[in-house]
């Protein structure tokens, strides 16, 4: 079923971004992937995973509470996850109730995120 692979796939990016494991996110995520974070900061998928290495953010724990998907099209899904994070972000530490906005694309077979952009809940 396509919307349990799209969830796993946003399960397994959250696992990546806990364990600093960048060569996964590097394969799920688009190249010109672009995450808008809560504050409107747009930040392009190199600078966050090098963020991520440089530890500059540093995720802690990711619990996810709830998951929705909605299938556009063939080629296009956007999920709505909701987690519990705790990270350390540009110096402030803490747990936030996550919200986060994933746009997928079909690309030769394969999904892969396009888009993310993160709020609260």
């Amino acid at each position: 079923m396509l919307a349990a692979e799209l969830i796993k796939l946003y399960q397994i990016e959250n696992q990546a971004m806990v364990a600093k494991d960048t060569a996964t996110l590097e394969r799920l995520l688009a190249p010109e992937m672009h995450l808008i974070h809560m504050t409107g900061y747009d930040q392009p998928k190199k600078e966050w995973l090098a963020q991520i290495e440089t530890e500059e953010m540093r995720y802690y724990s990711s619990e996810q509470e709830n998951v929705t998907v909605d299938l556009l099209t063939e080629e296009r899904a956007e999920l709505t996850g909701q987690n519990l994070v705790s990270a350390r972000i540009w110096g402030s530490k803490g747990t936030w109730r996550l919200q986060m906005k994933v746009y997928f694309e079909k690309r030769a077979g394969k999904w892969v995120i396009v888009k993310q952009v993160a709020s609260t809940y």
